[in-house]
């Protein structure tokens, strides 16, 4: 079998705003780029992008297969990827750079700040309610319009239970994100580019690949038969004059991905640019929701717009207790473990999972990156 790899880089610094990155092979976490390359032979995925920092420095980065199957474009960590769900822990920490602020409160009604929820039971819902997926509002995800509509058309719907009492996934980051943009007075999508993604230098995030962007964009593929075919991204619709959509809209890179969880690993702060305080950041990673049933697989919790591993086992057996993190409709995923400070990013692009935060694709790649960690002399 050959890798067709773009980069392998071992022991780099991520230190400023660069990240160089050697381009040869290497031994340590090689198994992991095979097993991706025998996923994209065997048909299962067109490519996929895996990155692995361990106690701040990249000591893998792998793009295998093809981001586009008919033109022959490959895979490359420059490759941008429809994260879907994986934008809602970014949409809750620009909420809560607005607690930190003293402009909004975890635990104040969010009918102080949006009238349409000022009858009860609504008038209860809090943004923790909302950050934890507590707040009994269900419905789409989807933003079609604007997010000022679909949170519009979100309060109007009954409450599917107590705020507090259980935990449902649904749009409540949609209607945090609403929340933000009205108590910040500024677009959403403009609040988390100046906010965020420009101190953090996430500079391929975005909700319109639009341009140079767009070439970048890896195809979302489904499995037919033995057969991948391109399918259009269900989630979001055309590129084109897309709102922006708190719940699932963003497109980025590994490394994009990679800097927001150094910073919340780093409690808040990350290259001297503190971006949310250590005690909201360290709030947000610590488990939120007791013991209510939370999470897609056994044994997790949620946190404050994250999912944390409270008893590892499954697919999370390779994670420590209190790993957090997010996966995204098309089977990427992002897991932070502070008992090791290990991220583990996978970025694919595939429809028709049963449960992507459950796929074979996270499992392996899990199960071997931490097994290549173990390897590794602290």
């Amino acid at each position: 079998m050959v890798v067709r790899t773009s980069f392998l880089a071992v022991g780099i610094l991520l230190s400023g705003s660069l990240c160089r990155l050697a381009a040869q092979e290497q031994p340590l976490f090689r198994p992991v780029a095979e097993k991706m390359q025998e996923f994209v032979d065997s048909a299962d995925l067109a490519g996929a992008v895996t990155v692995v920092i361990h106690r701040d420095k990249l000591v893998h980065a792998s793009a295998v297969g093809w981001a586009d199957l008919d033109a022959k474009r490959p895979m490359t960590l420059d490759t941008l990827f429809s994260i879907a769900s994986m934008t809602k822990p970014i949409s809750a920490v620009g909420a809560l750079i607005l607690c930190d602020e003293g402009k909004l409160s975890l635990d104040e009604p969010i009918s102080k700040h949006l009238s349409d929820f000022a009858k009860p039971p609504h008038d209860t819902v809090t943004l923790r309610h909302l950050l934890t997926h507590t707040s009994g509002i269900v419905g789409n995800q989807m933003v079609t319009q604007s997010i000022a509509d679909s949170v519009q058309t979100l309060a109007k719907q009954p409450l599917a239970f107590e705020p507090g009492k259980q935990w449902t996934y649904g749009p409540s980051i949609t209607v945090a994100g609403r929340l933000t943009e009205v108590v910040a007075g500024v677009p959403y999508e403009e609040f988390l580019r100046t906010r965020i993604f420009e101190p953090l230098q996430m500079t391929s995030a975005t909700f319109q690949p639009v341009g140079d962007r767009e070439r970048l964009v890896a195809k979302i593929y489904n499995k037919a038969g033995d057969k991948l075919t391109v399918t259009n991204n269900l989630f979001l619709g055309p590129i084109e004059n897309r709102p922006p959509n708190p719940s699932g809209g963003l497109y980025a890179s590994a490394l994009d991905v990679a800097r927001f969880y150094r910073m919340l690993l780093h409690g808040g702060e990350l290259d001297n640019k503190r971006v949310l305080s250590e005690k909201l950041a360290r709030e947000m990673t610590t488990p939120q929701t007791g013991d209510l049933t939370s999470g897609f697989v056994p044994g997790s919790q949620w946190g404050l717009g994250v999912g944390i591993v409270r008893e590892p086992g499954g697919v999370t057996a390779a994670l420590h207790q209190g790993t957090f993190g997010h996966g995204g409709l098309y089977g990427t995923q992002v897991w932070a473990d502070p008992v090791n400070q290990t991220i583990y990013i996978l970025l694919i692009q595939r429809v028709g999972l049963i449960n992507a935060d459950a796929s074979i694709f996270r499992k392996e790649f899990h199960n071997l990156a931490a097994a290549e960690i173990a390897k590794i002399k602290n």
